[in-house]
């Protein structure tokens, strides 16, 4: 029998515990930026009803849902001609799959408002850290699972949100140490406006999926993919001015103003842009840049207004955040008129760049601060009640089992980049001073309990 050689899926990771104490620092820095704006954090479970999923994303988002078969044999009881299906394979899914594992979180949290309406407290300001899957092809950058971590405010058409959420973004990214990143923000009634001067409005996702690409597929292929969609020569020259906007911030709206002027809804699209380029400008950002970009499109059909992307112009990655305004998600399932505005940040991007950047602090390395070792049994009965007094005083300590050699002991120190180790022999023990080793410098000195308890608290 051949040896079974054990790997994860494709797309999917393990994660050290040096890995765990990086994504923690992460995840912790971005939920204290949410809290000190007013999030409060909740969860929804891995799978939801394929229903609620379904017709969300899009027609290219619904393909790369996972969906998870039914308990048992799904076919037994059913009276099939199976060969139906194999030119249509919707037709079975809908019949031996009712769930999928989670696209986003997103939509789970519109079916959660929904839920629990009468338990919250309008305008709802939530965030949410938890893992996603979607049945992408794995690349560098992205992954089959992954974590995001959002927050969203629904309930409020306030412009405000929209301008605290770059807040969010450039307070937090700063936090964690990248120093020259972009926000994109545009607005989907821009776009809208945009369709509705070539007379393309009911071709609106069309229009956004093909100019979502410009980044990575140019002008050229743009244009191509635009004309297979059924647009124009001639369209395809009255947008492309719109689409290759320059200038500052405001110049752009100066521009979009005059191609507009023939649409209401563009115009809308402008006066909100201008509205959160206003709010910025008395909070002033602290690393960011704020870039309006027409192209941003993000393919996602739930969006009705802004519509952000996070790019750090560090290192070749894609995405770091994106989100934007819906005004209607939670209609879908049966709660109409209540607008919302989230984000999310890519933390498994944002560990990459802040990995091959060597971002992560010294201390990220560690979990334990302070090893014991000891010689004897007679040793470690000392050290267990020193063991306690660090650990009441919220001291990360270990205490290394008697019966190892010392340098046994010193290694596994080293190994696990703990900066300091108390050494307890018979001389400790007798004279009350226990020996302290920086690990870093080698340097030892001779301590009472109380002194090492007072310089590391």
């Amino acid at each position: 029998m051949a040896s079974y050689k054990p790997s994860v899926p494709k797309g999917t990771r393990d994660f050290s515990p040096t890995e765990m104490v990086r994504r923690n620092f992460i995840f912790d820095t971005i939920k204290s930026v949410f809290r000190k704006y007013g999030y409060q954090q909740i969860e929804t479970p891995a799978m939801e009803k394929l229903s609620t999923l379904t017709g969300k994303y899009g027609e290219e988002g619904d393909k790369l849902i996972f969906k998870i078969l039914n308990n048992g044999d799904f076919l037994s009881d059913a009276n099939i001609n199976r060969s139906n299906f194999i030119d249509d394979s919707k037709k079975l899914t809908s019949l031996i799959s009712e769930k999928a594992l989670r696209y986003d979180l997103t939509v789970p949290f519109a079916r959660y408002v929904v839920q629990h309406q009468n338990e919250i407290t309008f305008p709802f300001k939530r965030f949410q850290v938890q893992p996603v899957w979607r049945a992408d092809r794995p690349q560098k950058g992205r992954y089959r699972e992954f974590y995001q971590c959002d927050a969203d405010v629904v309930g409020s058409d306030s412009l405000l949100n929209e301008a605290e959420f770059v807040m969010i973004y450039d307070e937090a990214l700063s936090k964690l140490g990248l120093k020259d990143f972009t926000i994109k923000i545009n607005n989907r009634k821009i776009l809208s406006g945009i369709a509705y001067i070539i007379d393309k409005s009911d071709s609106i996702i069309d229009l956004t999926v093909a100019i979502d690409k410009l980044d990575k597929i140019g002008l050229d292929g743009v244009t191509k993919e635009l004309m297979e969609r059924g647009f124009t020569a001639a369209d395809i020259e009255k947008i492309k001015p719109v689409i290759l906007l320059e200038g500052s911030n405001a110049e752009k709206i100066e521009s979009l103003r005059l191609a507009l002027i023939n649409s209401d809804i563009g115009l809308k699209g402008c006066d909100e842009i201008e509205t959160v380029l206003n709010y910025i400008a008395n909070l002033p950002l602290q690393t960011a840049n704020l870039e309006l970009d027409i192209t941003l499109a993000r393919g996602l059909n739930y969006y009705t207004g802004a519509i952000f992307e996070v790019k750090t112009n560090e290192v070749a990655m894609g995405s770091i955040g994106g989100g934007g305004r819906y005004d209607d998600l939670t209609g879908m399932f049966g709660l109409s008129g209540l607008t919302g505005v989230g984000i999310s940040f890519g933390a498994d991007r944002i560990y990459d760049v802040m990995e091959e950047l060597s971002l992560f602090p010294a201390a990220s390395n560690q979990s334990t601060r302070l090893l014991i070792c000891c010689f004897d049994k007679e040793g470690e009965k000392f050290a267990l009640p020193i063991l306690q007094q660090l650990r009441r005083k919220n001291i990360s300590a270990e205490l290394y089992p008697a019966g190892s050699k010392l340098k046994k002991q010193l290694d596994y120190a080293n190994n696990k980049h703990i900066p300091f180790t108390i050494i307890i022999g018979s001389e400790e023990i007798e004279s009350g001073l226990l020996t302290i080793k920086n690990m870093e410098t080698g340097v030892q000195e001779k301590r009472t309990v109380e002194d090492i308890l007072e310089s590391f608290v």
